[in-house]
Order: structure tokens, then C-alpha cells, then sequence
């Protein structure tokens, strides 16, 4: 069984071996969930049914609707210091979804709802700023929404293959990644723009081209562990876990593609 580089998705039990498609069939109840002998949870409602497809394509849609629809009030209403709390809010309730593995839907869209209000703020803040970054939020969102798409094709046409070894390059990179951007925060308290890795220079460029590489793959992770969950049968409550982990995967790609485009419009 492969991990994803997505905390949110590293720990949800799948069946072992084979590499699911999108469309399969549920293979049975199983992945460890539930209290009998062969760790099968009983049927005893809807949440309870096997996962199916259209379950994690509706949730995750309907936190996406959440999320962009939230983003573009906070925007247009001009209250960016709403992004401080939706940005301390979304790492509290994202750690207690990570945490205890929570299919709870009111915890969800608690996330959606915090990352719509922190990407908003940061989004129209940065549009007010200079006439030269008009439009930028929604440039940013069809980046996101074409590297999304353009994963699941080559998800489904198994362009690149899900491996063990191309799991852990990406997994080792996205920590590199996530180094360095750390390293850059604290070096940027006591120098002038850190490692240079956000100032918007040819570095800066390459750095935000490799994070939204990083971000694609991750995604193309993702869609392998949520078939992996929809092969296994997993109970359909799993489908809000499985769209918070996908929301996370998003953010960051909106977040990264937003800075790119920063940088050209400078």
C-alpha cells in the first residue's frame, strides 16, 4: 500500500496492492474499519454504504463551491484582517481533521469556509494594492482548475503510473520544499529577502514553478489514494476526509499559482 505526500490522506486504510482506476467497483467493506473479524463495518445506513466515485467528487466539489464562493465575499468586502482568522482557524480545525481522522462535515467545511476567508483576504488585498494585479484571483483559479484536470488525465490514462518510487521523490521533495520555505521565513527576519526564494526574481520564478510541479504530483497522489479507498470499500462518510484532503492539495496550488502570477504581472 502506497502513502501520498497529503498528511490528510497518509493514514486512510486502503486495500493492499493493484493499481485502482477511477470507475471500479467497490471490492467489499475491509481497510480495517469496523468492529468484526475480518474488519468489515456493517451496513446500517447511507454513511455506512461502500465509497463510490460521485461521493468524493460531490464533496469535494461542494467544499471547492464553498471555498471560492466565501473567498470572493471576503474579497469584494474588503476585510482582509478576516484572513488572520480563517488562516488560524483552518491549521486548527486541519490538525484536528488529521488527527483523528474526522469524517465529521461540519469540521470540513469549517476548513473551507477558513481557507475561503484567508485566501479572499490575501487575494483582494493583493488586487487593491496596485491596478496591475486586477483579475489575478480569477487567473489563479483557472491555473488551479487546469492543473487539477490535467492531472486526472493523466491519472486516467495512466500517462504516469502511481509507483512506491515516484511516491517517495515526491514525498522527499515536498519536505525539501517545505525546508526550504521555512529556512527562507526565519533568514528573511534578519536579511532583506531571505534566500530570495519570494522576492520575485528569476529564483523566485523557478522556486514557484518547481512548489506548483511539486502541488501537480501531489494531486496525481491524491486521486490514486482516493481510488485506492473506493476499491477497498471504505464506508462513504470517508468522502468529507477524502475532499478535506484533496482542499489541502488545492490551497496550496491556488496559494503557489498566485505567486507566480504575481511575479509576471510585476
Amino acid at each position: 500500500m502506497r502513502t501520498s505526500s497529503n498528511p490528510a490522506f497518509r493514514n486512510l486504510p486502503t486495500s493492499p496492492g493493484g493499481y485502482a482506476r477511477f470507475g471500479d467497483a467497490p471490492a467489499g467493506l475491509g481497510g480495517g474499519f469496523g468492529g468484526g473479524p475480518a474488519g468489515q463495518a456493517p451496513v446500517s445506513g447511507a454513511s455506512d454504504r461502500p465509497l463510490t466515485v460521485d461521493d468524493v467528487v460531490q464533496k469535494t466539489a461542494l467544499n471547492a463551491v464553498v471555498t471560492i464562493g466565501v473567498g470572493v465575499l471576503t474579497a469584494i468586502s474588503g476585510f482582509y484582517l478576516l484572513g488572520i482568522v480563517g488562516f488560524i482557524v483552518g491549521l486548527v480545525v486541519a490538525l484536528i481533521i488529521i488527527f483523528k481522522q474526522s469524517t465529521n462535515p461540519a469540521l470540513v467545511l469549517t476548513y473551507s469556509v477558513s481557507q475561503g476567508l484567508a485566501l479572499g483576504a490575501l487575494t483582494g488585498a493583493l488586487e487593491a494594492s496596485s491596478n496591475r494585479y486586477a483579475g489575478i484571483g480569477f487567473q489563479a483559479i483557472l491555473g488551479v482548475v487546469g492543473v487539477f484536470i490535467g492531472m486526472l488525465v493523466v491519472y486516467k490514462t495512466g500517462a504516469i503510473r502511481v509507483t512506491p518510487r515516484l511516491t517517495k521523490m515526491i514525498i522527499g521533495a515536498a519536505i525539501g520544499v517545505f525546508v526550504l520555505m521555512l529556512a527562507n521565513l526565519v533568514i528573511g527576519f534578519f536579511t532583506d529577502g531571505g534566500l530570495g526564494l519570494r522576492t520575485g526574481g528569476p529564483l523566485a520564478i523557478i522556486f514557484s514553478l518547481a512548489c506548483i510541479a511539486i502541488g501537480a504530483f501531489m494531486l496525481l497522489l491524491d486521486f490514486d489514494q482516493a481510488d485506492q479507498a473506493v476499491k477497498a470499500g471504505v464506508p462513504a462518510r470517508f468522502a468529507w476526509y477524502l475532499a478535506f484532503g484533496f482542499m489541502t492539495t488545492l490551497v496550496w496550488l491556488y496559494i503557489e499559482i498566485l505567486q507566480l502570477l504575481s511575479y509576471f504581472r510585476d
